[in-house]
């Protein structure tokens, strides 16, 4: 049996906390840039994220570290522009929290006053408590991050699933439950076996979103260039790719090209 969907003109963290308790499924996208963020916002996605894997994704890093808050500013102001529906959450970059809870909130004040954001997210559990309250005093949003936490990448040495170890595991739910009583509006779960997102999202009431998580959380979130087929050398077992836009985008460009070394390209209604 499928949830009523609401019909939400605006999205807010209230929102989100209420399609769990309606049992409606989260629907969550990167975005990096004003059209990009128009067209997302404009098909009717819930959340969207300004992600560190723009460091990935837009600058051409190895891993989301190098990415700085500036620039993360300049994506999430160029993301709130084209929004007037989703919730826009911001990814709070490495080194702008871990080290000391004072840095954490001044980056996010930079971050909401800048930016325009309406919330931002971090990487971590009981090690980033101090940070998380107070941001969460200070009257701004906090999203949490569990499980692979990829600012966490040369820690893991790896990019393999987390929490397959019962310590891992049980170490996850505690920080999940510390998330939710700190006061945290929503929690990312990322590649983590199913069977553990699921007993996340049902023991704490705030909402659980995957990526490599199962079906058995409260929604589900995916990098816009990996969905959309942008990248094709990234192919993990929890991508769905909806279309194959590098194929597509090669071709149109090739003939571009090809239309204008040969001169067909304008033509005589193409020209003034």
């Amino acid at each position: 049996m499928s949830a009523i969907k609401k019909d939400y003109k605006r999205i807010t963290t209230k929102s989100l906390i209420d399609m769990k308790s309606n049992g409606e499924k989260i629907s969550m996208l990167t975005a990096y840039d004003y059209t990009m963020a128009k067209i997302v916002d404009t098909a009717g996605i819930d959340v969207i994220l300004v992600g560190d894997s723009a460091s990935n994704v837009m600058a051409g890093h190895e891993t989301t570290l190098p990415i700085t808050l500036d620039q993360m500013i300049y994506h999430a102001s160029s993301v709130v522009r084209a929004v007037e529906r989703a919730l826009v959450v911001v990814d709070l970059p490495f080194g702008s929290y871990q080290s000391d809870s004072k840095e954490a909130l001044r980056s996010s004040i930079r971050i909401m006053k800048e930016s325009g954001g309406h919330a931002v997210k971090l990487e971590g559990g009981k090690e980033i408590k101090e940070s998380i309250k107070k941001i969460l005093n200070a009257g701004i949003p906090v999203m949490g991050h569990l499980g692979l936490t990829p600012q966490s990448i040369y820690k893991f040495g790896t990019y393999t699933v987390r929490a397959k170890e019962e310590q891992e595991a049980e170490k996850l739910i505690e920080d999940a439950k510390l998330l939710e009583q700190l006061g945290c509006f929503a929690l990312v779960l990322e590649k983590i076996p199913a069977h553990l997102a699921t007993k996340v999202a049902q023991s704490i009431s705030i909402p659980v979103i995957g990526i490599g998580a199962g079906g058995g959380v409260d929604g589900q979130v995916l990098v816009i260039h990996d969905m959309l087929g942008m990248n094709n050398e990234f192919s993990p077992r929890f991508l769905r790719r909806y279309m194959n836009l590098y194929e597509g985008m090669t071709s149109a460009i090739s003939q571009y090209v090809e239309d204008v070394k040969s001169e067909d390209f304008p033509n005589e209604k193409e020209q003034y």
